[in-house]
């Protein structure tokens, strides 16, 4: 019974529900706890990834100090922008320096609640990543700004949720750590904006040339909606997808009452200006001054401070550049028939005002203003008589022009291989450009002091010949080199270091360097002076008369070369010393007889004329009271005081050392003449014997004293006094048949190839 009974009772209805509630609960339950463990897996996983995601973050510390890329930004001398060198175009600008409707339109197209939100939006975020669940990947985008910035400055663009995590994550740091206007300046300044542009202030340039506080209600909204993809909405590539974007932006900003009604319709249809596309597409292709700023760059910037800095560090190079003059001299060299280079100099400091190293940097990165050795011809001549001063001699002195042949067969002619002029002044020998007095001279000197004096006033070039030659400017120099060695003669005996940079500022505004003039006494200021004065004369009546500078002293010298293969003018006004150099890279004659004061002298002309009308300088030289020297109006054929027929001339001279008696060619006496201590003298080369003198030097009024004369007489009745000089070193000829250019020392290919591996070593891709 008790079985039967039992069993049914154990499967009564009533007991069967019984059982049936406790297996539910039990599945229920246990799906509870599996939940629980799922969950409590869940969230330790969460915690290690977050925490995982955390420590490969950046730190608050690290993000305090993080530099973002800036631009490096070369000025000029008056504060204009010349430049900027960069790996990402942006110059920072400060939020009360931007446009209010440039806030206004990037918050209503990317963020309009970004003012009330710390950072993150976490329903956008959740429907976001449903939207991504669903699709299987990174869709959909909800980022504040602020998860923007995090997002521009330490992650990449790639659109997976763990990015999106750190993203967030850091976009929380940065609220706790900036104020919401700091940000907001820092995501306008690190935004892309297309066409290399990184920033505001870079985006405005680049679209509409002109400052971001300037930008009006269109302008800012056709660059806010460059955000979302520059390359698509650019007004450069696609006027209509801009101005569907900007309509966007626009009507954001109406919607939220941010711009009134009257503006939206006053500016939806207007198509502001453009502003004009340059050629640049990398930070390597410069735009202003190029030969100037690959100049500093190579030899000052990169050595001192690396790429990183130059191109990422935003520092503010201040140089010694004017950019007026360097438009002006790159405007003129680029019309120059040949290849050439132009400096200007700044004589009494060493600053590089203007530099242009040939007709097309794109074309050429040979700077012929630093690299081109090359013959300097006649201009090197003033160093020889500079030498001749400096052992005593004057401009008022004479010396013979007549034929020469040295034992070796060398024998230097004149321009005009045929004329002879005789016993000249060395003034006029100077004036005309004469190459057989030059050398008679350089024979006087010797040789070793040319050298001297060439290397105390900034000669440094390896190539100076040891022999007789150098007095026609054998030498191969490079037209900075010149314009060092004139200075010398232009601020009264100085030598100067020429310099491009005067202040380098950090980001920050420290003075990283600074650069100032820096002068050693080279030759006495009584020889400078003297020198100088002669070199006017050139500009005055000699080779270079058509160089003067109307209301301007004005000295130098021309340049030219055998076959006329390379052309110069050298010299300057008070304040200013400028080389022109013209040549062609492969020697070959410039044709059509070019002498220096046919190809370069015009040229130098233009600049020095130009740059006279935009500097304040002075018009005549200062004469420091330590040069002790005197004014003379002297006879440019004899030396002696001038008489009123006598072709006059005024030359500076050392005091107590001018003649003090009247020209006796021209009406003076000449018992007086030959009376006077200070009478010129004539002066003989240890090269000229007794018949050349005879039959060279110049006899008495009456007879024609430019023309080759017999000796009758000469002995009795000269008032000059001949002067044999004694040699002072072994003479040293050149080969009769030397090629000067054999060995060209800086040929244009290799110093293009110098120039890649530069690019190479600094890492710079071009």
């Amino acid at each position: 019974m008790s079985y039967a009974t039992r069993n049914d009772k154990d499967f009564s209805l009533e007991h069967k529900t019984k059982k049936k509630k406790s297996f539910v609960f039990s599945i229920f339950s246990s799906l509870l706890l599996l939940a629980a463990v799922i969950g409590a897996v869940v969230a330790v996983a969460m915690i290690f990834f977050l925490k995982d995601i955390t420590n490969t973050l950046p730190s608050y510390q690290d993000m305090l100090d993080h530099q973002p890329s800036l631009a490096t930004t070369i000025y000029d001398r008056n504060g204009k922008v010349v430049t900027q060198l960069f790996q990402e175009n942006r110059t920072w600008v400060k939020l009360d320096a931007i446009s209010p409707w440039m806030v206004k339109a990037i918050l209503a197209a990317e963020d309009d609640s970004f003012y009330d939100h710390s950072g993150i939006r976490p329903v956008a975020i959740v429907r976001a990543i449903i939207v991504d669940i669903f699709h299987m990947g990174a869709k959909q985008g909800a980022s504040t700004i602020t998860q923007q910035l995090a997002r521009n400055l330490f992650l990449s663009n790639e659109k997976t949720i763990i990015r999106k995590a750190k993203e967030a994550v850091l976009a929380l740091r940065l609220e706790r750590i900036y104020t919401k206007d700091q940000l907001l300046e820092m995501y306008l300044n690190t935004i892309y904006m297309g066409h290399g542009a990184y920033g505001v202030e870079a985006a405005a340039k680049t679209y509409f040339a002109k400052a971001p506080k300037n930008l009006t209600i269109d302008e800012s909204a056709i660059l806010a909606g460059l955000v979302a993809a520059p390359e698509k909405y650019s007004p450069f590539r696609s006027g209509k997808s801009s101005q569907t974007r900007k309509a966007y932006v626009m009507r954001r900003m109406l919607d939220l009452d941010w711009i009134s009604k009257d503006d939206y319709d006053s500016y939806l249809n207007k198509n502001p200006a453009l502003a004009k596309r340059t050629a640049r597409t990398n930070s390597i292709s410069l735009e202003g001054a190029p030969y100037f700023v690959s100049y500093i760059l190579f030899k000052q910037l990169l050595p001192n401070y690396g790429t990183d800095k130059i191109y990422r560090g935003g520092l503010k190079v201040h140089t010694t550049l004017d950019i007026d003059l360097q438009k002006k001299a790159e405007e003129i060299v680029s019309k120059m028939p040949h290849e050439g280079a132009l400096i200007a100099l700044d004589p009494n400091t060493g600053e590089i005002l203007a530099m242009v190293g040939g007709r097309d940097f794109d074309k050429s990165k040979f700077n012929r203003a630093t690299q081109a050795y090359r013959q300097p011809g006649s201009s090197f001549k003033p160093i020889v008589y500079a030498t001749a001063l400096e052992q005593g001699y004057r401009g008022v002195d004479h010396i013979l022009d007549a034929p020469l042949l040295f034992p070796n067969g060398w024998s230097p002619s004149n321009y005009t291989s045929n004329k002879y002029d005789g016993e000249i002044t060395l003034l006029t020998a100077l004036a005309k450009s004469i190459n057989t007095s030059a050398v008679r001279l350089a024979q006087i000197d010797g040789v070793g002091r040319i050298a001297d004096l060439a290397r105390r006033i900034g000669i440094t070039t390896p190539y100076l010949p040891d022999d007789l030659s150098v007095a026609l400017g054998t030498a191969s120099v490079t037209p900075l080199e010149m314009s060092i060695a004139y200075s010398t003669f232009a601020n009264n005996g100085y030598k100067v270091e020429p310099y491009a940079v005067k202040e380098i500022l950090s980001q920050r505004g420290e003075s990283l360097e600074q650069n100032g003039p820096k002068l050693t006494s080279a030759i006495s200021p009584t020889t400078a002076v003297s020198i100088r004065s002669m070199l006017e004369q050139v500009t005055g009546w000699g080779t270079g008369a058509r160089a003067k500078i109307p209301n301007y002293e004005t000295f130098g010298k021309t340049g030219t070369t055998n076959d006329w293969t390379d052309a110069w003018f050298v010299g300057g006004v008070p304040g200013l010393v400028v080389v022109v150099y013209i040549g062609n890279d492969n020697h070959k004659p410039l044709g059509g007889r070019s002498t220096g004061a046919v190809a370069a002298l015009p040229v130098w002309k233009e600049f020095v004329s130009y740059a006279v009308s935009k500097m304040n300088l002075p018009s005549s030289f200062s004469i420091p009271g330590d040069a002790e020297v005197e004014a003379v109006r002297v006879c440019k054929t004899t030396g002696f005081i001038a008489a009123e027929g006598c072709p006059a001339t005024t030359l500076l001279m050392a005091q107590g050392r001018a003649p003090t008696s009247i020209c006796p060619w021209h009406g003076g006496s000449l018992s007086a003449a030959r009376a006077d201590d200070n009478a010129p003298q004539l002066l003989l080369a240890p090269i000229d014997d007794e018949a050349t003198s005879n039959k060279y030097a110049m006899k008495l009024a009456g007879e024609d004293l430019t023309q080759p004369q017999d000796n009758s007489g000469q002995t009795d009745s000269a008032p000059i006094p001949q002067k044999k000089a004694p040699e002072k070193e072994p003479v040293k000829l050149p080969s009769s048949s030397a090629d000067p250019y054999k060995k060209d020392p800086s040929q244009q290919t290799d110093m293009e190839a110098k120039y890649q591996e530069l690019l190479r070593k600094y890492n710079i891709i071009e």
